[in-house]
Order: structure tokens, then C-alpha cells, then sequence
């Protein structure tokens, strides 16, 4: 059910500030930051999985928590839509204190008197309580307390989709930080074969075989792997911050993750992932919900035109003896015109509801173009898999043959070095493949509303 998570967050959030009271806090005082619900503390040496990670985030994330007060907040206006309708009862006290000057003249013998007439406090104090209860009012009250709740079904919404958008990130980010996990091992591996051709080209210059031009190209080729291990150590670093920030730990964590470069395929029927979109993803449902609470504002404001009833009564007493006094009036009430504001609100709800309804429309091409294209890019990812494995085998056996050629001093060192960066390329490659494959499984999964 929509209330089940809030409520429960409403208990903590009662729990809390009791807590804060008995302990003395003063009202208004700042409140220390809040700490994440998973601590740095319970990750730190353990290899994490993506599905962990995602828990992670989905728990510590703030956004989260200020969408459920987004969600308290709209379901507090149900009541306030819904009080119009019960029972309104008003304490009422009043007293005065005044002071009149009276000046009087006689019309036979022209004299004018003045005197003073002052009443105090105690001879006009007044107190009442008074009932109201409104009768009937063509379903106006009840209406808007159906658009309300509408707006907060779809406020609730905001949720789910906040959820998944923070699934998401954590995702690709756990694929990025093993994406530059696997990058190293290729930058060391191209690292030990440019030392090994330096190697190989010193002992070759020494011999007289070859000229110093090799040793100067080989030396060149272990620079560059030497930057290109550099800038991929760095790498892992960047994507672990951007994976601590999703999971909403402190950016300095050292979290391990599990290796996830991995290739498994998975159905793509469009049709069915077109159903399941439309079934799961909370954007189309808040859409639908938003469209349902502009129809029932419109037909609130519908039923303005219509006259209500209300019943008041008063019961309380006057002067220091608070004498009885009380009083019950039946109301009619019938707005006739009020300058057009009526009909001008009448036509803006329209409006909106219409709008409201071909937005839904507008979500559901949304929609269906984001699972159309995240299913094509998974496709083409799965397809660059296959390639950069065969480029990879094709890769190999060109660097074993350049290298024999080499050792053999029937090849260049120009030779071996372009056959060692095409394997080396190959191997990138085929781990950025492999992580595309990943990233789109984690967007193919967001444009149908799974976590």
C-alpha cells in the first residue's frame, strides 16, 4: 500500500522528537547532521556486491528521505482538504472598555449640558462557544478532498522514481569503478611488454644487432604505458568517489566492489519490455494520478457555482454573571457573480485537466522511446562483446608473431610496438563492451521501472 513506508517514518521522525524533548533540547537549536543509516565502518573490508551497493544507497540516500516529507507534507493537505467538512468549533471571549461624551441642550431654556457615560471591562465581557457544521455544498468540499489525495498518490510516486534514478547511478558506478579496475590490469600488462621490448632492444644494441633507434622506440613505448597506468590508477580512484557518493558515504571510503564485467545475455522482446514500462514505471502512474486530481479540481470548481448550506449555533453568556445566552441560524449561501473569478477558475481547471491528459500521453512515447533505445544499446553492446573477443585472439597472435619475428631479428621494433598497442587496444576495447553491457542492462532496467 501507497502509506505503509511513510508511516513508518512518520513513527521515527514522533519517536525522535519525543526523544529530543525528554532530553532538553532547545527548540529551534540546531540539529547535528544526520548519520547515514549504513556507516563507513560497515563496508570497509568487504568486497560488496552491485546488488549491496544498490541497498546501500537506497538507505542512506537523503533525496530519498526528503521525497517521504514531500509525501507527509501532501498527505497533510488531505486533512486540511478534509476539515471543511467536519465540525468547527471556536472559543470566542471579548470585552471592552468605552467612554461616550453626551452633550444635551434644552430647546425651552437653551442650556446645554455635558456629562460623561463610560462602561468598563466587567460590564461588557462576553463569552461563546460556537458550533458550525456545513450541510451541503454539491459534493464542492468533497471533491477537492478527492484531488487531494490524488496529488498525494502521485506525490508519492516521486519516490519510487527518485529510487530509481539513484539505483541507476549506483549501478554505473560500480561498473565504472571495476571498468577502471580492469583498465589497470591492462595498462600493467602493457607495461611489463614495453619493459620486456626495452629489455629485449638494449640486449640486442649491446650485441651490435640492432641500432639505437630501437632502444630509443622501446623507451618511448614503456613512457607512455607508464602514463597510461598512471592516468588508469587515478581512474579507479575518481569512479570510487562517484560510487561513495551515490551510496551516500563519506567520499573517502575505500570501498572494494566485486568484479561485475561480466556477459550474460538477457531477453529483449520490445514488446514485452514495452508492457512492463508501462506497468512499472512511476512517472506513467504519477502522470495518470495528476490527470485524475486536475479532473476532480475541475469538478470542484464545478460545483462553486452551486449554493451551500451550513448550520451555526452559539451558546456562552455576557457581563460578569456570564448571563445565558445562545443562538442557532440555518445559512443559505449563493454566490450569483463575483466579477467572472468563478467562471476564470472553472476555465483554468479545465485547461489543466485537458493538459494533465496529454501528458500522460506524452509520458508513455517518453517512455517507450527510453526502453526502445537503452534495448538497442544493450543489443549493440552484446555484439561489440563478441567482436572485441575475436579482436582480442586476433590481437594475441599478432603481437606472438611480431615478437618472434623480433627475437629472431627478422622484425622491427616499430613492427612489435604497433602489434603490442593494437593488443592493447584490443583489450580496452573489450572491457569497455563489457561495461556498456552493464550500464545498459542498469538503464534497460530504469526505463522499465526495476530496480
Amino acid at each position: 500500500m501507497p502509506g505503509t513506508e511513510p508511516n513508518r517514518v512518520v513513527t521515527r521522525n514522533l519517536v525522535a522528537t519525543v526523544l529530543l524533548l525528554v532530553a532538553g533540547a532547545p527548540c529551534g537549536a540546531a540539529e547535528p547532521p544526520e548519520t547515514p543509516a549504513v556507516s563507513p565502518a560497515m563496508v570497509v573490508g568487504r568486497e560488496l556486491s552491485v546488488e549491496e551497493a544498490v541497498a546501500i544507497a537506497l538507505e542512506n540516500q537523503p533525496e530519498i528521505k526528503a521525497r517521504l516529507q514531500d509525501y507527509e507534507a501532501a498527505t497533510a493537505r488531505v486533512s486540511e482538504a478534509m476539515s471543511p467538512l467536519l465540525p468547527q468549533l471556536t472559543a470566542f471571549s471579548a470585552a471592552a472598555k468605552s467612554q461616550n461624551v453626551i452633550v444635551q441642550t434644552n430647546p425651552q431654556t437653551g442650556f446645554t449640558s455635558v456629562f460623561t457615560s463610560t462602561r468598563e471591562f466587567q460590564q461588557t465581557f462576553t463569552a461563546q462557544l460556537q458550533l458550525s457544521q456545513l450541510l451541503f455544498d454539491f459534493g464542492q468540499n468533497w471533491a477537492a478532498v478527492k484531488a487531494a489525495r490524488k496529488t498525494a498518490a502521485a506525490t508519492f510516486e516521486t519516490i519510487e522514481a527518485e529510487r530509481l534514478l539513484i539505483a541507476d547511478a549506483t549501478k554505473e558506478a560500480f561498473t565504472n569503478i571495476n571498468l577502471a579496475k580492469r583498465l589497470v590490469e591492462v595498462a600493467q600488462q602493457s607495461l611489463n611488454r614495453a619493459q620486456l621490448n626495452l629489455k629485449s632492444a638494449q640486449g640486442f644494441y649491446d650485441l651490435g644487432t640492432q641500432p639505437r633507434q630501437a632502444v630509443t622506440l622501446a623507451e618511448v613505448d614503456v613512457a607512455n604505458a607508464q602514463v597510461s597506468m598512471i592516468q588508469a590508477v587515478n581512474a579507479v580512484d575518481v569512479a570510487r568517489v562517484a560510487l561513495n557518493t551515490a551510496m551516500g558515504l563519506p567520499v573517502s571510503t575505500p570501498t572494494l566492489v566485486r568484479e561485475n564485467l561480466t556477459y550474460e545475455p538477457v531477453p529483449l522482446d520490445a514488446e514485452l519490455l514495452q508492457a512492463a514500462a508501462l506497468a512499472q514505471r512511476p512517472e506513467y502512474r504519477q502522470a495518470k494520478l495528476t490527470a485524475e486530481a486536475a479532473d476532480w479540481t475541475w469538478s470542484q470548481i464545478a460545483r462553486s457555482f452551486f449554493p451551500t448550506i451550513a448550520g451555526n449555533s452559539a451558546f456562552g453568556g455576557n457581563t460578569t454573571a456570564l448571563n445565558q445566552a445562545w443562538a442557532a441560524t440555518l445559512s443559505f449561501t449563493w454566490p450569483i457573480y463575483d466579477g467572472g473569478n468563478t467562471i476564470a477558475k472553472y476555465k483554468e481547471a479545465k485547461a489543466n485537466f485537458e493538459a494533465a491528459n496529454l501528458r500522460v500521453k506524452a509520458s508513455a512515447l517518453v517512455i517507450a522511446q527510453q526502453v526502445e533505445q537503452a534495448r538497442l544499446n544493450v543489443r549493440e553492446a552484446a555484439q561489440r562483446i563478441a567482436a572485441g573477443m575475436k579482436l582480442i585472439a586476433s590481437a594475441e597472435e599478432n603481437f606472438r608473431l611480431a615478437q618472434g619475428r623480433y627475437d629472431v631479428h627478422v622484425g622491427t621494433i616499430l613492427e612489435l610496438s604497433n602489434a603490442q598497442l593494437s593488443l592493447t587496444q584490443a583489450q580496452q576495447t573489450e572491457a569497455q563492451a563489457l561495461a556498456d553491457y552493464q550500464i545498459g542492462l542498469a538503464r534497460l532496467d530504469l526505463a522499465i521501472g526495476r530496480r
